[in-house]
């Protein structure tokens, strides 16, 4: 169980490879990336902050709860914090298991529930201004489409 909270940039493929589990039969994860539109507004930039340690030890609960919930046998979180632009990678979820079901399950539950309780700040950077991204029932839901955000724009 590995959990990281960082400003770089990271490599998918790399992050997967380096670890060895040859009793593993999956390997699922989820590659979060920065959209270039929300909310009916174009998105140029995207600013993530955190309370370092807080984040991590959040980050670390979460992983732990998976590995008491699933047969899973080894997990990663990277969460990225900064400035981001559209495409780059945000957050990267990656579970080994020795059964696809559990390790599907296990990357669901660890992306699902990171994007509801860690405590991460998001702020979109809009060609009208700056706005916070706040909590919603369609964000947490994860799969409901169309919804908005009574966010106001800031004066960059």
């Amino acid at each position: 169980m590995r959990v990281r909270v960082q400003q770089e940039a990271f490599d998918q493929g790399a992050e997967i490879a380096a670890q060895s589990h040859p009793e593993a039969g999956a390997v699922v994860s989820f590659l979060g990336t920065v959209r270039d539109y929300s909310d009916a507004a174009d998105i140029l930039a995207m600013e993530i902050e955190h309370y370092p340690g807080m984040t991590e030890r959040e980050l670390e609960r979460v992983a732990q709860e998976a590995h008491r919930r699933f047969p899973i046998l080894d997990s990663l979180i990277i969460h990225r914090y900064g400035r981001l632009v559209p495409q780059d990678p945000i957050v990267l979820v990656v579970v080994w298991s020795l059964h696809r079901a559990a390790a599907f399950d296990a990357c669901r539950y660890l992306i699902d529930v990171l994007k509801t309780s860690a405590p991460f700040w998001k702020k979109e950077i809009t060609p009208a201004g700056a706005r916070w991204v706040t909590d919603c029932p369609g964000c947490r839901a994860g799969t409901q489409h169309g919804h908005v955000h009574p966010d106001v724009l800031e004066e960059l």
